[in-house]
């Protein structure tokens, strides 16, 4: 550490990059430092540091490590911890630019495993920026020393050195939610289940841009109908009830502001695990569940959308269907095909973000447009082939068609976000109110084929870049010179997701598109390399703001490029 003051004073006063003497790794008292990549510039990108804590300096101990499940949501709760020291002691301005900042990636209200903080045989590793002081371009060494020997050590001290058993209870609290999550996740199946929400949780958020739970006039989700109460025994939280959703057709319906599409929303996120207090904690749904919508404009490439769409004008094929400019239809069946290929298992859908006439076409309208002069099969005549025929389930938010309770497994009304099973009522409703229309479904749902992408569409090269990505948050990532518009792929729930399906995408074009294997093929393969060599082998360095995801979100992603082809 003594080696690292000398320098700050010797380059005080120099242009800034004579900061790039300071790479290297440095002992400090109770942890070592590593400046891993010293930026060019105090208005660039900031310098990547590392600390490595040794396990015996810090409170974390080998019950916070037991398990898959426990290593992620501790490393997630040091990431959390972390930042929360970084704005008790480290949010100074220092100069010019970035000067002084002090970042780390910042979690959300789901826990994700990141590579902000990994563990290593000696201990944990803490990855954050640093924005090193300069006025103008002149290097402040004397501010540089206050960052690491001041700002920097109360924020270690802070995190790791200090409140041991406050800090140890609130992690293992962590771990232990999340353990329950995930052993939750893995019994629905068995269980005959798409998803569990627990009696008493807290669903609707703060606001659009506010994830947090809401904390004013709350209505907690129940009580639940008896017939669809399910218990499970948790290896932590012990014996926890709650509602079962049970494969097959799930309508969701009610009044206005009653809680159906803020349901949904929470089931959407039920792929991940949430922390403690959140209210969700307790909402997990099966782990392959889709959110689809009507995307108008996206592109799509070979797709065989003929289940949903055919006989368009002017006798395009719809067998591999392709357009720069879908329509809200169009695109709507492309999302579920491409989500079939991928492997869901549920698909997650909210009238309000649905092409009305992929939907349904009722009776009168039957009668006014013939079958023959309509291109478009609804989703209401294919739902329950999905499952029948291919197993996957589907729920959906309605309250503008009832010819859907002629094809639903359950219906459930919230009332004031107590769901009331209305099944039997819906049933009764239809022998009683019989409809007039008729199934416009022809031939059976099938797989669709696998998709081989030509490798040569992956072009990451950008200008006098090889290869060139980069995520814009969840709106956007941007291959070599080409936007992938994302910010319709709802479960995108964090922007260090969407840097990783960036990298994920690069790292499958380079390694796994040979021209043979199938886009889901190419991309399965990416993420089994990363379980087995994990976030550095494909970020090319030691970047601490990615996160894990899904292979269904990387695959929608390929699938929005612009230059995909498939051959």
């Amino acid at each position: 550490m003594e080696r690292l003051r000398q320098i700050l004073t010797r380059v005080d006063g120099r242009g800034y990059k004579a900061y790039k003497d300071i790479k290297g790794v440095y002992r400090f008292r109770n942890f070592e430092l590593a400046i891993e990549y010293v930026q060019g510039d105090p208005f660039a990108e900031p310098s990547r540091i590392r600390v490595m804590v040794p396990h015996k300096l810090s409170w974390i101990t080998d019950e916070m490590m037991s398990g898959p499940s426990r290593r992620i949501a501790l490393r997630d709760f040091v990431t959390r911890a972390f930042d929360h020291a970084i704005r008790k002691h480290g949010l100074k301005s220092r100069g010019s630019g970035k000067s002084g900042l002090i970042e780390i990636d910042r979690p959300g209200q789901e826990v994700l495993d990141r590579s902000s903080a990994l563990l290593t045989e000696n201990g944990m590793e803490v990855r954050f920026r640093m924005g090193l002081p300069a006025a103008g371009r002149r290097i402040l060494g004397r501010e540089a020393v206050n960052m690491f020997f001041y700002d920097l050590s109360d924020i270690m001290d802070d995190c790791f050195n200090k409140n041991h058993d406050e800090h140890a209870k609130n992690a293992i609290r962590h771990c232990k939610v999340a353990e329950d999550a995930d052993f939750l996740r893995s019994k629905l199946s068995g269980l005959g289940l798409v998803a569990f929400v627990a009696h008493g949780a807290v669903l609707p958020r703060r606001s659009g841009i506010d994830p947090r739970p809401l904390d004013k006039n709350v209505l907690p989700f129940g009580p639940i109908p008896e017939n669809l109460t399910v218990e499970v025994d948790l290896p932590n939280a012990g014996l926890v009830s709650g509602m079962g959703i049970p494969k097959g057709v799930t309508l969701v319906v009610g009044g206005g502001y009653h809680g159906k599409s803020t349901l949904l929303n929470a089931l959407s996120m039920g792929v991940y695990n949430h922390v403690p207090e959140d209210g969700r904690e307790i909402v997990v749904t099966d782990p392959s569940a889709v959110m689809i919508r009507a995307e108008d404009g996206r592109r799509v490439e070979k797709c065989n959308i003929s289940p949903f769409i055919s006989n368009l004008p002017y006798g395009k094929d719809t067998l591999r269907f392709s357009t720069e400019d879908a329509s809200g239809s169009t695109s709507q069946a492309a999302n579920i095909i491409e989500a079939v290929e991928a492997g869901t298992g549920l698909l997650l859908m909210d009238e309000d973000t649905s092409a009305n006439n992929f939907l349904v076409r009722d009776f009168r309208m039957q009668q006014l447009v013939a079958s023959e002069k309509e291109p478009i099969t609804p989703f209401i005549d294919r739902v329950r082939q999905l499952y029948d025929e291919l197993g996957i389930s589907t729920i959906l938010v309605l309250g503008g068609s009832g010819d859907y309770l002629d094809v639903a497994n359950l219906v459930l009304q919230m009332e004031a976000f107590r769901p009331v099973d209305v099944t039997e009522r819906a049933r009764a409703i239809c022998k009683k109110f019989p409809t007039s229309r008729v199934s416009e479904a022809h031939g059976p749902m099938n797989r669709p084929s696998p998709r081989v992408p030509v490798p040569t569409s992956f072009d990451p090269s950008k200008g006098r870049h090889a290869e060139k990505v980069r995520s814009m948050a969840t709106r956007a990532i941007l291959f070599g010179k080409n936007e992938i518009d994302i910010s319709l792929i709802q479960q995108f729930c964090d922007p260090s997701q969407a840097r990783m399906a960036a990298d994920m995408l690069l790292y499958a074009s380079k390694y796994h598109m040979d021209g043979e294997r199938s886009l889901r093929d190419a991309v399965s393969r990416a993420c089994e390399d990363f379980q087995e060599k994990g976030f550095d082998a494909f970020t090319f360095g030691r970047f601490g703001n990615r996160a894990l995801v899904r292979s269904i979100e990387v695959m929608a992603a390929a699938n929005r490029l612009r230059t995909l082809r498939i051959r």
